[in-house]
């Protein structure tokens, strides 16, 4: 099946795009393709597209990918409206958190009325006079 994606040149933050078709089975990063369709980068916001041969593949069969087809709506190729793009998150990226661990906090029963003791010391002995000798 073929579909028209992006196809990513350019350097290190510094990206910009082809728009290919190609083989669904084909890698997205540098797999062959059967014909350039068109550029865009999106620094610039600069696009250049081939109405025509767009056309053409898409009467053949081709499918546009979500991206692909958002731009070529903005640019009035083709009518239509919008798809909403979700992207997936991979998994290194978000890790969920790892419950805390349970800790069991037993109950404390209301403890019983204690009745207050009253503990008297005893008197001090009566301090005893000097003896004289």
């Amino acid at each position: 099946m073929l579909v028209i994606r992006l196809f990513r040149t350019g350097k290190k933050k510094q990206p910009s795009y082809k728009v290919v078709v190609t083989d669904r089975n084909n890698p997205p990063q540098g797999g062959k393709f059967v014909e350039q369709v068109g550029f865009y980068n999106p620094i610039t916001r600069e696009k250049t597209l081939h109405s025509e041969r767009i056309n053409y593949w898409m009467g053949v069969g081709a499918q546009p990918s979500d991206t692909v087809y958002n731009i070529l709506i903005n640019e009035g190729v083709i009518k239509g409206e919008k798809k909403k793009i979700i992207f997936k998150k991979s998994k290194k990226a978000v890790e969920e958190p790892k419950p805390a661990p349970k800790v069991e906090v037993k109950k404390e029963e209301p403890a019983a009325v204690q009745e207050e003791v009253k503990v008297e010391e005893p008197a001090a002995a009566p301090e005893e006079a000097p003896k004289t000798e």
